[in-house]
Order: structure tokens, then C-alpha cells, then sequence
């Protein structure tokens, strides 16, 4: 079996970097499983028959539910960067990450729901000591980092095969710098500047304040599936395994049976010279709407920001833009994200169709440092986004959706406005 080398933290410093690690790679899972969720088809057809679509319907819900706490996960990291006294971290690296700042077994792709991608959904929440195998084209070459000396002084990467693991040397680096700062002086970041229960109706999301508190927040991630030591029921390891053993036997059954979209992870462009990492949309319709869903995921990941950075704003400010993000998740993205499955590459690319790429315009930059331009600034961005959804042009199934998509928009407006301060 491949072992890796033991992680080491002398430092705030490295504890940060690999909470920020840990951050982007929640961040990184739950926009692959609401790829492959969104990738699903919902009405039947040719290879989908009405008896297979109520399990098509339950993988979705299964993908949509594991996404979700994902999201919480990621919240919970960024209680615990908040609270060692940094900042909250929103930003990650665009689709696909093959191995690049992570050890070689740590790799992210958009992948259409399917054989490929339920198989490095296991490989990926597999439990520590569990042997099961990657995804076909996922390949591990690269050399592992070794661990930190206690002569450096500037954080870096280093390896671990599985979340347990990293976790796991996040809560020894946790009890050793308590032991060594005092817990008076690791946990320095406010409580009351963090995310609690009632903000998005987690119940485990509770602010950090000392080390059983923190402690506490890796044995959720851990347990819910996240590399635990054993199978824990309802994990996320469990649960995939249960959809891929399902879909092997309905394809064995139904070599016919087709459940999601030919889903491509277009782009419309590249960004910050990066590569062409997907087939370019050229269907003028689809690149609108591509364009319309990353503009969304882009101002909820502002606001999640500034919720996290907490720049003062009252208590009902808070709950005003943690449910702003929350319903544009749902009444944004997830239609968007619907459409973008069914809407064509463009003439280029005859029989694939877009997907929605979660694609960045930008790594840094999130935050909105001042109170009152902020909410003036999302603001904006929603006014800018609901005419725009208003004005792409497209078959009336289009318009629908995006007629939805629009209305979303303008009643999170309707609910920020009122909350934006005077001069």
C-alpha cells in the first residue's frame, strides 16, 4: 500500500497555508458533484426509461445533498482559518486540477455523471487504509513533498494521500501550537466573526473559540465522509458507493441506458493565460447563459466572502446575505447549471453539450473590504445579471428558465436594497 510521509506544522503560518488547502479542495468537490448532479437527465427518453429515471432522481438528490455539505464543510474550514486569526478563503483554481498544488492522488475534473466519475467520487471520500481505485484517466505521477523542516519559515505543500490524513495532521498541528502558543494565543480570530448555526441552517456549524471547538469541526468533516477511518453510515464514501454499485447494474441490465447529457465543460473563453481546458462554446445562446451562471457563482462567492470576513454588518445584514447567497444557489444556479446540460456546444462540437463550468474570471480579489460599497456593488451585480438573463434569446424552454432565473435575481435585489446604508 502507497504510505505518505507525515505532515509537520511549527507555525501559524503553515497551519493557515494548509487550512486555505483544505478550503479550496472542499470548494473544488462540491463544484465536481454539482457538475455531475447538474449533467443528470430529468425527463425520459431514449436510454431512460420512466422505471429508471426515479433512480436517476435519487442519484441526484444524493449528488445535490453530498454537495451541500460539502459547502458546509468548506464553511467550517473557514470558522477555523478565522479563527487562528486569518481570513476566510473563497478562491480556488479553475476546472480541471490534475495534481497541480496538491499531492499527485489529489486531483479534481467536471465529469458527466457515469462510471468515470462516481469511481473518483469513491476513490476520493474513500477511508483511510481503504484500497479502491481512481478514476481510469486520473493518473498519479509526481513526486510527493517531503515534510516541513523546523528550519523553514515559509509555508509550502506538503503530501498526504487522503482528507483523513490531511485532517487528521490538521488536528495535531492544532493540540501542538495550543500547547505551544496557549490557547489564548491560537485562537485569537473573534467567535462572533464567524458562521453559526442559525446562518444557514447547519446545525454542526458552530464558531471556534478554543481547541475542543475545533476539534470538534474536523471530526464532522471527517465522520460525514471525508477520508474516515471506518465507514461511517450516511458518509459520503457509503453514498457514492451505493450509486456506482446501482448504475453498474442498471447498465448491465440496459447496455442501452444513457442517464445524463453528453456534457462537455465548455468555456466560452480562457482566463489569466491559462490553457483551453474544454471545447470553446460557439453557440451564441449557450455562452450566454455559461456567462450568466459564472457571473452568479461569482457574486455568491463575494458575498460568502464578506460574510466571512464580517465587516460589521448588524446581525439582520447577516442573515439578509447568507440568505441571498443561499437562494441564489437555488434559484439561480441550479436551473442555470440544469440548462447549461442540455443547451449545444455550438457547430464544432456536434452532439456535446455545455455544462456548467464553474469557471473563475479570477483568483483573488473577492472581498469587498467597505461596509457600504459592498452591498452597493452586489447590488449592482444583481440588477446587471437579471437584465441580462432578460435579454438572451432562445427557445421558449430557455426563456422559461431563464425568466425564473431573472425573477431570483430581482427579488435578492428587492430584499439587499432596503439594507444598504445612507451616506
Amino acid at each position: 500500500m502507497v504510505t505518505s510521509p507525515p505532515i509537520v506544522v511549527h507555525h501559524r503560518k503553515e497551519l493557515s497555508y494548509l487550512l486555505c488547502q483544505a478550503a479550496e479542495i472542499e470548494h473544488l468537490a462540491m463544484a465536481q458533484y454539482l457538475y455531475a448532479a447538474f449533467s443528470l437527465r430529468t425527463t425520459p427518453g431514449p436510454g431512460l426509461t420512466t422505471e429508471q429515471l426515479e433512480a436517476v432522481g435519487r442519484w441526484q438528490r444524493t449528488l445535490l445533498e453530498i454537495a451541500a455539505e460539502e459547502m458546509m464543510h468548506w464553511a467550517m474550514v473557514n470558522n477555523l482559518l478565522t479563527a487562528i486569526g486569518s481570513a476566510p478563503f473563497v478562491a480556488r483554481p479553475n476546472f480541471p486540477h490534475r495534481a497541480k498544488g496538491y499531492p499527485p492522488s489529489v486531483q479534481f475534473a467536471l465529469l458527466p455523471f457515469g462510471e468515470e466519475a462516481l469511481a473518483h467520487f469513491v476513490y476520493f471520500e474513500r477511508a483511510m487504509g481503504v484500497d479502491v481505485p481512481d478514476g481510469v484517466t486520473f493518473v498519479h505521477d509526481g513526486e510527493q513533498p517531503p515534510p516541513m523542516a523546523a528550519s523553514e519559515l515559509q509555508p509550502r505543500p506538503q503530501a498526504f494521500l487522503t482528507q483523513g490524513q490531511l485532517y487528521g495532521a490538521l488536528g495535531d498541528a492544532l493540540r501542538d501550537l495550543a500547547e505551544q502558543l496557549g490557547e489564548d494565543g491560537l485562537f485569537i480570530g473573534p467567535p462572533w466573526a464567524q458562521a453559526a448555526a442559525d446562518a444557514f441552517g447547519w446545525p454542526h456549524l458552530q464558531p471556534v473559540h478554543d481547541l475542543e471547538s475545533a476539534l470538534a469541526v474536523l471530526q464532522v468533516i471527517v465522520e460525514q465522509g471525508e477520508g474516515a477511518t471506518a465507514d461511517v453510515a450516511g458518509s459520503h464514501f457509503g453514498r457514492f458507493q451505493e450509486v456506482l454499485d446501482e448504475y453498474r447494474a442498471l447498465s448491465a441490465a440496459d447496455p442501452d441506458f444513457r442517464p445524463a447529457h453528453p456534457v462537455s465543460a465548455a468555456v466560452v473563453r480562457t482566463v489569466e493565460g491559462e490553457p483551453l481546458s474544454g471545447p470553446l462554446i460557439t453557440d451564441p445562446t449557450t455562452a450566454a447563459v455559461s456567462d450568466l451562471f459564472n457571473v452568479v457563482n461569482d457574486l455568491i462567492l463575494q458575498m460568502v466572502c464578506r460574510y466571512f470576513a464580517f465587516g460589521h454588518e448588524s446581525s439582520e445584514q447577516l442573515r439578509v446575505m447568507a440568505d441571498a447567497a443561499v437562494g441564489l444557489m437555488f434559484g439561480a444556479i441550479k436551473p442555470l447549471g440544469g440548462l447549461l446540460a442540455t443547451l449545444p456546444v455550438g457547430p464544432d462540437a456536434p452532439g456535446l453539450t455545455a455544462g456548467a463550468n464553474f469557471q473563475l474570471a479570477y483568483r483573488a480579489n473577492f472581498l469587498l473590504p467597505h461596509r457600504r460599497v459592498a452591498w452597493m456593488r452586489f447590488a449592482e451585480r444583481l440588477d446587471e445579471a437579471a437584465t441580462f438573463a432578460g435579454s438572451v434569446e432562445g427557445s421558449p424552454e430557455v426563456r422559461q428558465t431563464l425568466q425564473r432565473v431573472a425573477a431570483a435575481l430581482e427579488k435578492t435585489l428587492e430584499k439587499l436594497v432596503p439594507h444598504i446604508e445612507d451616506v
